[in-house]
């Protein structure tokens, strides 16, 4: 049934969004050298990588720079971001092309956020369970908190999910997402100090659980 669901929502959204993905590609090209789209090796059911596609928001080639516990550094003034990529991130339209991840069947619409596969190293236990479940565009943490919650939290909540998965959970997921998007809620900071200075860019990545 919830792949049903997803084959044809995302079906469906990116037939009419079409014409805006156009135009978020052309912006994104136009912003900085490279690529409209970011992709990503990130962590399926099971552990399995997948390619994870996102338009893109930083500079070409910025470096991966990690927090102390491991979660992907993220700043309202980061130096790697460009001023379209902040309008994006801001109205989640980066977000867009994981409708083709969910189409393919590498995501759903709903489950715990898809984190990168080194990472998995960072996991406790109980926390790689989540990985029982497919990845989602939205889930459990990004209704409770998104950025504004600690790494630890969100995985926390991934697992909630996990255990309390059922349809009408799904159902209203979704629907408290949709004023989270257009609210623009909870997306500026990721329950960390960090603190981005002229000479990042040039560091290598962190890698540190």
């Amino acid at each position: 049934m919830a792949r049903v669901r997803d084959l044809l929502i995302s079906s469906v959204l990116l037939l009419v969004l079409t014409p805006v993905l156009m135009l978020v590609a052309l912006a994104v090209r136009w912003s900085s050298p490279g690529p409209a789209l970011f992709r990503q090796r990130r962590m399926k059911l099971h552990g399995h990588p997948f390619v994870l596609l996102k338009f893109r928001s930083m500079y070409y080639k910025s470096p991966d720079i990690r927090n102390p516990d491991g979660s992907v550094c993220t700043s309202v003034d980061d130096p790697r971001v460009t001023r379209v990529g902040r309008f994006l991130r801001r109205t989640s339209l980066d977000e867009l092309p994981q409708l083709f991840n969910v189409l393919r069947g590498d995501m759903s619409l709903v489950g715990p956020r898809p984190d990168q596969v080194d990472q998995f190293r960072c996991y406790t236990l109980t926390e790689k369970r989540k990985l029982l479940v497919k990845p989602g565009l939205t889930g459990l943490a990004q209704i409770s908190g998104r950025n504004n919650i600690s790494w630890e939290r969100r995985k926390a909540l991934d697992v909630e999910y996990v255990d309390r998965q059922s349809f009408w959970l799904d159902l209203s997921i979704l629907a408290r997402t949709i004023p989270y998007v257009l609210l623009r809620r909870d997306i500026n900071t990721d329950g960390h100090n960090s603190n981005f200075s002229a000479t990042t860019s040039n560091r290598n990545p962190e890698r540190i659980c």
